[in-house]
């Protein structure tokens, strides 16, 4: 398993952090999101760094892009 923090500056309200969190649930591998407002960062972890790909696309596709 592997645990990334993204930094995800576009991260600005509650609802932000919800978003991110139920979109990233459907990337396959993934086990777990947290995104924080306060600290504008989103904690995954995966099965394997392969999926950390699919993670970053989703990121981007959904408008939270990882700075």
């Amino acid at each position: 398993m592997t645990t990334k923090i993204y930094n995800v500056p576009d991260i600005s309200c509650g609802h932000c952090t919800a978003t991110i969190e139920r979109e990233l649930k459907l990337v396959d591998g993934l086990d777990s999101v947290t995104a924080e407002l306060d600290t504008k960062q989103v904690t995954v972890e995966v099965q394997s760094d392969d999926v950390l790909v699919d993670v970053e696309k989703m990121l981007e596709e959904i408008g939270y892009p990882a700075a």
